[in-house]
């Protein structure tokens, strides 16, 4: 940690409080000293309020625990189990009928549908992408990946013959979405103007291009007789361009490894590069240099179009702290305090239009606030936005908010958590893999689980997932906000995406997110096979699925594992914890594509990690496993982690390093897995890798 200045009785690392004067206050025309004086007043009163939450969090878990205990081989009744959970406050009263009172904000999340973006915000090149992302090349998504049912490109150069296999099939989306008057896409000629079907869907005309519309989403046909594809097209069609991530969300807290005011700095640096529209990034690909910058606007005469998603920021959830600043007590301020000052302040440059780009058109800032317990939390966050806009003079509720429905209090209470939000709400999702893991965590003393590969077929998932959809229909979020499903997480599985994902916008989200730019694009085409808003009115006035559902405890009653069924279970997730946590630890990398146990590469966060680690947690707490069978596992999955990373020169290898910080912490990970509050692993990975760090 460098050098630490005072400021109204905090202690600040000296480049982060250098950065928020010079970078984010001063262009705001706000005073330093009154901004801290400030500061330090909203943290004398929500600190307290913070670390009371969490305390009362720990003591609701405590009497979960102790009546499970009193109740150990008995099976669990549904109605006494839900009136315990009134008794101790878990349940609240649900609240009258109400509708969200969300205002000012921008169409892509309240009038479109289409896929979302989830980056870390630490890697400034993978930032770029995703918010230029708003537009892709469906030529190159389908010639790219396996979403093309024809054979794969040969080496050596452009394929005509996939070339032709993916015109053809660009030509079948155009069929479906905009299709033409008495014939196929293919027959067209390219001379005049289309012969469409319905001529609304003609949007814009211009010298090499039409600019096409369906369902909402945007689609632009680049004509260009000169180009090597459009010179052999009858129509002279070069590309498609699809509007493809509507939104991003730029992620401060499960996708990076921020610990300590070096990465917070970083982490806020490149936050207000992409909102100042400054950010650039240059990179070795192919022997040359290049440099990434944002994607301009896209004009068709009077008409402009955003050449850029809009952009979300993820912040941390309540439970952590960050030493990048220190109270006057010397404990470590709360990181979520912390990110909703700093992110909303950078925020505000956008809301004042110092920007080259406008994020907002509307002047809100977005705020993804992930991991909260209930809807007392969720109150609490929008007073802290509340303090937040007034420290930055920000009109009220011009910081909205998303709320993740990931954790198992705020799924039975959903329809209070977003009451305490009416107000500000732009956004509730499923996050299936978060969801699982304090699904685990919160019945961790009820018995052990089912292997983790039947989770997704057990009766609180499907009520969960439907319970979300509804629960945000009849709070009146369509037409205000986003309803959305959660990640794809097989980059490579474009196909296997095409198949399954059409199921979000069939449930009736209007976002759902995917795992690159690229998917983002192939995503989109569901959205123009679904009309999301005609489903929602479809379901709006249907039943929400009974709580007693949610509330199954997806116990693994009566069954003996075999012997081959423990190694399995505890191979898949020992490999999977491996070769996360050890390029968490050793290379401060929060999300990449980890090979599992069958080499197939899986966008891997800290939700993939709190599942398995809780899961192995739970079973040698019942004795489905010994300490010994999961060493052995974690030992042999050591070596096949090894092997995946073999082609990295920087990789430390596990095995032979097992007082190393990354083995120890997946040790801890585990063994000490029972005792994490709500089985989250961001304390232990914060504090394994700053011994790294040194």
């Amino acid at each position: 940690m460098g050098d630490r200045v005072e400021k109204s009785g905090l202690r600040i690392d000296a480049a982060l409080a250098k950065f928020i004067e010079a970078e984010v206050l001063a262009p705001l025309g706000k005073d330093a000293a009154a901004f801290w004086q400030d500061f330090a007043a909203l943290l004398d009163r929500f600190v307290p309020q913070n670390r009371a939450l969490l305390a009362k969090r720990d003591a609701i878990q405590a009497e979960i625990d102790a009546w499970h205990l009193a109740r150990v081989g008995k099976p669990i009744d549904g109605a006494e189990y839900q009136a315990f959970l009134h008794e101790i406050g878990y349940l609240v009263p649900e609240p009258a009928p109400f509708q969200i009172g969300t205002q000012n904000v921008d169409r892509e999340i309240a009038a479109m549908a289409g896929p979302q973006l989830v980056v870390p915000v630490l890697n400034a090149r993978f930032l770029l992408n995703a918010a230029n992302a708003r537009w892709g090349s469906l030529y190159d998504a389908y010639y790219g990946t396996d979403a093309l049912d024809a054979p794969a490109a040969r080496s050596g150069g452009y394929d005509a013959a996939r070339g032709a296999a993916v015109i053809k099939a660009a030509r079948a989306f155009l069929d479906r979405a905009v299709p033409l008057a008495g014939i196929s896409w293919s027959d067209w000629d390219g001379e005049g103007v289309p012969p469409l079907a319905d001529p609304v869907h003609l949007i814009a005309r211009k010298d090499g291009g039409l600019l096409l519309a369906h369902h909402g989403l945007h689609i632009e046909l680049v004509i260009d007789r000169s180009h090597p594809i459009g010179r052999t097209d009858t129509a002279g069609i070069a590309d498609v361009i699809i509007e493809s991530a509507l939104t991003t969300i730029c992620d401060l807290e499960d996708s990076i490894a921020a610990v300590d005011a070096e990465d917070k700095l970083a982490a806020y640096r490149n936050w207000l590069g992409v909102i100042r529209g400054d950010l650039a990034d240059t990179f070795e690909k192919g022997g040359q240099t290049m440099t990434r910058t944002l994607n301009a606007d896209r004009v068709w005469g009077d008409l402009t179009l955003p050449g850029r998603s809009l952009l979300f920021v993820r912040n941390v959830g309540h439970l952590m702290t960050n030493p990048a600043i220190l109270l006057a007590d010397g404990s470590e301020i709360p990181e979520g305090i912390l990110d909703a000052v700093i992110t909303s302040a950078i925020g505000a440059h956008d809301v004042a239009g110092l920007g080259r780009y406008r994020n907002s058109r509307h002047g809100s800032i977005y705020i993804v606030k992930p991991k909260q317990h209930g809807p007392e939390e969720c109150a609490f966050t929008n007073q802290l936005f509340d303090a937040v806009e007034d420290l930055l003079a920000l009109p009220r509720h011009t910081i909205k908010v998303g709320v993740m429905d990931e954790e198992r209090r705020t799924s039975a209470n959903l329809a209070a958590c977003i009451h305490a939000v009416k107000d500000r709400i732009v956004f509730i999702n499923t996050g299936f893999l978060d969801r699982t893991g304090d699904e685990i965590h919160t019945s961790m003393r009820a018995g052990p689980m089912i292997r983790k590969g039947a989770m997704k077929q057990s009766a609180w998932i499907a009520a969960y997932e439907a319970r979300n959809v509804q629960i945000g229909l009849a709070c009146g979020l369509s037409g205000k906000a986003q309803i959305g499903k959660g990640m794809w997480a097989a980059p490579d599985l474009m196909g296997e995406m095409m198949v399954q994902k059409i199921g979000h916008p069939q449930s009736g989200a209007n976002t759902a997110w995917v795992p690159s730019p690229t998917a983002a694009t192939l995503h989109a085409m569901h959205y123009h096979q679904i009309g999301v808003f005609d489903v929602q009115r479809e379901l709006a006035g249907r039943p929400v699925p009974p709580l007693e559902d949610l509330l199954t405890v997806p116990l693994a009653i009566g069954v003996n594992f075999s012997e081959e069924e423990v190694r399995e279970e505890l191979d898949n997730n020992a490999q999977g914890l491996l070769g996360y946590v050890v390029r968490w630890i050793d290379a401060g990398v929060g999300c990449s594509k980890v090979p599992d146990i069958n080499d197939i590469g899986l966008m891997e966060d800290r939700a993939t990690l709190r599942i398995s680690s809780q899961h192995m947690a739970n079973w040698l707490l019942h004795g489905v496993c010994t300490r010994d069978q999961v060493m052995d596992s974690l030992r042999r999955m050591a070596a096949k982690v090894d092997a995946q990373n073999a082609g990295d020169p920087a990789y430390v290898p596990l095995v032979g390093n097992e007082d190393a910080p990354a083995f120890r912490a997946a040790l801890d990970l585990v063994f000490r897995g029972v005792e994490q509050p709500s089985g989250y692993t961001e304390p232990l990975l914060h504090a394994w890798r700053r011994v790294k760090k040194g």
